[in-house]
């Protein structure tokens, strides 16, 4: 186990400082598709928060779709009761949020801008860390959107601004727009996981490491599969189980390599394992936590590093067809 000796990390070619993992708030205050309300609550979540922050995270994600809004309000609150008011644009929170540009909303420059607006006061801050356009959504160009990010930005409404789902071309041309106007493009969050691994095919990782810009992990735990936790007998409940019964059967043969490399770690767990391995590609992994336990476990991804040959078997077994 080699240690990792990084505690922060730049965020892009910007003067934002993250740790190298984040926590993405997806579920809290999203009842439809987590079942928050139901099988955990604001308690539940507010624990996870807490834990986090104690292991050293500081990146936290959520966006304006995540329950229609609630998310951003639960996260604004846990900082504020940890921190006080006028204390979250400095460490230890990062806070990232999304833009949405849906077809039945104006898709303007403007309204990305009145959108960070009303995410800024759900949040209770003044300026963001990180604004992000969660989807490239046509037929509005990718130049409409970067100079709303831009507008952000010399507004002083957001301190770095990213994007979200972009392809190599669209990556290129945010970026292009931004460094016009002396801002960088900070970020692309993509799904990207030991069973996604579509940014290395598409060339989107090489990219953005050209660029000097921080490829951010979303579901890198492919939404809990790498953590062991669910066999083809004890797949997750509800529609979450029905859509992804195939990848529980698909996933068994690599959550052994995955806990025969955590015994050799010193004990890590399979998605502590996964997260490791998605930092030494490079990428700031952002898995979600609903309770205190599982925002301890993702924590306990950072402070070590994989092996260059541990490594290549997670890749070789990865890329197999199933």
């Amino acid at each position: 186990m080699n240690p990792d000796p990084l505690t922060t990390i730049p965020l892009g070619q910007t003067d934002v400082q993250i740790s190298p993992l984040g926590i993405g708030v997806w579920s809290w205050g999203d009842r439809w598709y987590w079942g928050y309300g139901r099988t955990f609550g604001e308690e539940d979540v507010r624990g996870a928060f807490q834990e986090s922050i104690a292991a050293g995270v500081t990146l936290f994600d959520t966006a304006e779709l995540y329950g229609f809004g609630e998310s951003e309000r639960i996260l604004g609150r846990f900082a504020r009761e940890t921190f006080g008011d006028g204390d979250l644009q400095a460490p230890p929170t990062v806070i990232a949020s999304k833009y949405l540009p849906v077809p039945w909303r104006p898709r303007t420059r403007r309204n990305l801008v009145r959108a960070l607006r009303r995410s800024l006061v759900r949040l209770g801050v003044e300026q963001i860390d990180l604004y992000q356009v969660h989807w490239p959504i046509h037929p509005i160009s990718i130049e409409t959107w970067a100079s709303g990010l831009a507008d952000a930005v010399d507004g002083g409404l957001a301190r770095a601004v990213g994007v979200s789902n972009f392809t190599v071309d669209q990556v290129q041309r945010a970026h292009r727009v931004l460094a016009a106007r002396g801002i960088p493009l900070a970020s692309n969050q993509v799904a990207y996981s030991l069973m996604q691994r579509e940014p290395e095919r598409n060339g989107v990782r090489d990219a953005c490491a050209d660029l000097g810009v921080t490829l951010i992990a979303y579901s890198p735990l492919a939404e809990g599969l790498l953590t062991g936790k669910y066999t083809p007998s004890s797949p997750p409940r509800g529609y979450r189980g029905r859509r992804v019964r195939d990848d529980v059967r698909r996933v068994q043969p690599l959550i052994g390599l995955l806990r025969a490399i955590g015994d050799a770690n010193g004990g890590k767990t399979p998605g502590q394992v996964a997260l490791n391995w998605l930092m030494s590609k490079g990428a700031v992994p952002i898995p979600g936590a609903k309770n205190r336990q599982q925002a301890g476990e993702n924590s306990g991804a950072m402070g070590w590093r994989l092996s260059s040959d541990e490594v290549a078997l997670l890749d070789d077994l990865s890329s197999r067809p199933s």
